[in-house]
């Protein structure tokens, strides 16, 4: 069975266990927080510092039971640490992010929180709005527009199998369109 989830039009790897026992083991290991994730996330703007964690809590938002927000009371606690893998001018970035933690919509929204959401991201901010069509250009913002998902991509996966507790660590890289989407902000 699945043993985690990723976010819908995420890419990426997913854990998938062939018996119960393996479920059971990567399901603690994920609970324990023990797995490595890395994702890859194109943003809009920006970042600074270059490298810094992200410490909110998340929660369900009050005004969207759909959506998720950073939450000063209550909700989960949430950290993902990120780091700026290249810049595109001052109008986006290719940035590597790593969960401590996974929440729903983890990354998503805590890098809207900090004002840098993923491109294409139409549910937390991500779209290619007048002023970002206007700093970009007409190509990157046509781009996004037709990517019709975000440009996140779930690029490391990483733990002991539960039967030997040999390490495993998988990695993929970037789908098509998201190094499409690079090679055009280059």
């Amino acid at each position: 069975g699945i043993v985690h989830r990723i976010d819908k039009d995420t890419s990426g790897l997913l854990a998938v266990a062939k018996n119960d026992a393996a479920h059971a083991g990567l399901a603690a290991q994920f609970a324990a927080h023990s797995i490595e994730r890395v994702y890859l996330a194109v943003v809009w703007g920006r970042p600074v510092p270059s490298r810094a964690h992200i410490d909110g809590n998340i929660g369900r938002n009050p005004r969207n039971r759909k959506k998720m927000t950073v939450r000063r009371v209550g909700g989960k606690p949430a950290l993902t640490h990120y780091e700026v893998i290249r810049r595109f001018g001052n109008f986006a970035s290719l940035i590597e992010c790593r969960l401590a933690t996974g929440r729903t919509h983890q990354i998503r929204v805590h890098l809207a929180h900090i004002g840098h959401p993923v491109m294409g991201d139409s549910q937390y901010g991500g779209g290619a709005t007048a002023a970002r069509r206007r700093d970009a250009g007409q190509q990157v913002s046509d781009f996004v527009t037709r990517l019709d998902r975000q440009a996140l991509h779930a690029k490391i996966l990483g733990f002991k199998h539960p039967a030997t507790g040999e390490m495993h660590r998988y990695e993929i890289d970037l789908p098509q369109e998201l190094r499409d989407l690079v090679r055009i902000l280059e």
